[in-house]
């Protein structure tokens, strides 16, 4: 059982950690080379974009880091290690909120953007790019912060538990 925690606890914070990579990734390299092109073809990379994160890879990390987070959470419920529960809770709590920026507001964003149809025959990109890119960016950077408090977390919990053990 204790292995079993352990492993539940470090794929939690190995994928919590690719997730908020990914968005830390966005907010200090993908967005500022983007901020530079024109309109049209900001549009068409992130177009592209929103399909192509649409994979396994991706999935396994953003739903990973939710499912080995609660696994962790329970698994450690029972037993002597009480002092490890809060920040996992803790991680669960801020990686959930995460989650809740993407639903409520990237993936609305996206999708307007995908809406706008072919790049080459919106009539106003500039508009479109308008309502899409600073929003996305703030929020993208909001959720980047929750990942990396919630991997924060998890790093404190793995340190509880060596401590414990």
């Amino acid at each position: 059982m204790e292995t079993v925690r352990t492993a539940s606890l470090v794929a939690a914070t190995v994928t919590t950690g690719l997730v908020g990579g990914l968005f830390y990734a966005y907010a200090c390299s993908v967005m500022r080379a983007l901020r530079g092109v024109d309109d049209r073809t900001f549009i068409e990379v992130m177009q592209r974009v929103n399909v192509a994160i649409l994979n396994g890879w991706f999935l396994l990390g953003y739903l990973g880091a939710l499912l080995f987070t609660g696994l962790a959470a329970a698994l450690h419920l029972p037993g002597g290690e009480r002092d490890v529960l809060p920040p996992v809770l803790a991680a669960l709590v801020l990686y959930l909120a995460a989650m809740g920026v993407t639903a409520r507001v990237s993936i609305p964003l996206n999708n307007a953007l995908e809406a706008a149809g072919d790049p080459a025959r919106i009539a106003d990109p500039g508009e479109v790019r308008g309502n899409f890119e600073a929003a996305w960016n703030r929020w993208n950077t909001v959720r980047a912060v929750l990942c990396c408090l919630a991997l924060g977390c998890l790093c404190w919990a793995l340190l509880l538990r060596g401590a414990a053990g």
